[in-house]
């Protein structure tokens, strides 16, 4: 074998990165999602003064998975790109980033820490850019696969800090909440 590989031959293993990679995204952002009671299911969320510009609670899940399968793809392009310069930084970056988005929804919904899910977001949106300019050295494609998970964070970003702003005693008006709401 020793050659280099046909077209063919790298369009399957990127498709194989990616029966992996997408699915395992998608399965710990439900984990994320599920740990917690939120949006309508959640008594201090409901209290919450919230901005006009807040989304219906349909909307996150259905954004999120779409998110989650294009940030999936992205990383399986990267982690195809074997030999890339660059490479492992843009993984470490993607696993830090992810590390946050998936630490968000406890804090907010669960621990009702809208500072520290704020910083959060911040965290999440610095190593997203990072992330997209890390993997824009290897793939344009992966690249632009993040923008829409940047624009996203970007507008949660926004709405977190408006909470925040509309609610300076959030986190005393429901006890937080200690149980999950895995099956």
């Amino acid at each position: 074998m020793g050659g280099i590989a046909s077209k063919g031959q790298l369009r399957m293993s990127l498709l194989r990165w990616a029966a992996v990679i997408v699915p395992l995204i998608l399965l710990l952002g439900f984990a994320s999602g599920r740990s917690v009671p939120a949006g309508s299911d959640n008594g201090w969320y409901l209290a919450l003064h919230k901005p006009a510009a807040t989304p219906p609670d349909w909307v996150f899940p259905v954004v999120w998975s779409v998110l989650y399968v294009m940030i999936g793809l992205a990383l399986a392009m990267i982690l195809n790109a074997r030999g890339a310069r660059g490479r492992g930084l843009a993984v470490a970056l993607f696993a830090a980033g992810f590390a946050l988005a998936l630490a968000w929804q406890p804090v907010f919904f669960g621990a009702h820490r809208i500072g520290t899910a704020l910083l959060i977001i911040v965290g999440m949106l610095m190593l997203g850019i990072a992330t997209a300019l890390a993997f824009g050295r290897i793939r344009s494609g992966a690249a632009w696969l993040m923008v829409p998970y940047l624009v996203w964070v970007s507008m949660a970003g926004v709405l977190t800090w408006q909470v925040g702003r509309m609610n300076p005693d959030a986190g005393t008006l429901v006890p937080a909440a200690h149980t999950s709401q895995m099956l």
